[in-house]
């Protein structure tokens, strides 16, 4: 990729107003750019998982539980949701309308800019790949923490730009959501066929 960040702009909120299992495969190839104090580093996105709601075993928003964590997720799309995991922060990014409670989480990206800050935020890793294929990885490497909660991805510092449009897109089951009924079956897991960078191949 030869493109320059000097002509990288931040999408509109109309991108993110897709139906969520749209915009879970448009965000594939999308740049995604966090800027701080340290510099700026992004990656092109090659994996994505999406979640429906209230009807959606496998949501944290699964029949319209609205806590504190989930709050974000109800109001307008285009906002970061980040949720802890086993320690680790996650990304996603909130879609669909007003009071219906979507999101795609942002799996996995292949690093473009700021490659050595990021192989310092991964402490010297030496295999690029090993930095950003799973979506604990991906923000250790680009610097996203909790702070972000809520963030309008439509500006800085963290936002997401257009990138690349990948030949074709694979689709399959979700990742480590086994005790989630049938949820666990539906295939709104989708990447950039073939990518190396890409988490986990079924």
């Amino acid at each position: 990729m030869t493109r320059s960040l000097l002509a990288i702009e931040p999408l509109p909120l109309l991108f993110y107003q897709q139906p969520t299992l749209e915009l879970a495969q448009s965000l594939l190839g999308c740049l995604l750019v966090h800027e701080t104090a340290e510099g700026t580093a992004s990656g092109f996105i090659v994996e994505t998982e999406a979640y429906k709601g209230p009807f959606d075993r496998a949501a944290h928003s699964f029949n319209n539980r609205r806590t504190k964590r989930t709050e974000v997720m109800f109001g307008r799309s285009g906002h970061a949701y980040t949720h802890t995991m086993h320690t680790h922060c996650l990304l996603n990014v909130v879609s669909s309308d007003i009071d219906c409670p979507e999101g795609v989480l942002i799996r996995a990206i292949e690093p473009f800019s700021g490659k050595n800050l990021m192989k310092h935020r991964r402490r010297g890793m030496e295999n690029e790949i090993n930095w950003t294929n799973g979506p604990g990885k991906l923000t250790k490497a680009l610097g996203v923490s909790m702070d972000l909660y809520g963030h309008d991805l439509t500006s800085p510092p963290l936002y997401i730009a257009r990138g690349f449009t990948p030949s074709e897109i694979s689709a399959g089951p979700r990742v480590g959501i086994d005790n989630s009924g049938e949820a666990k079956d539906y295939p709104w897991r989708f990447w950039v066929a073939n990518h190396p960078f890409v988490s986990k191949f079924r």
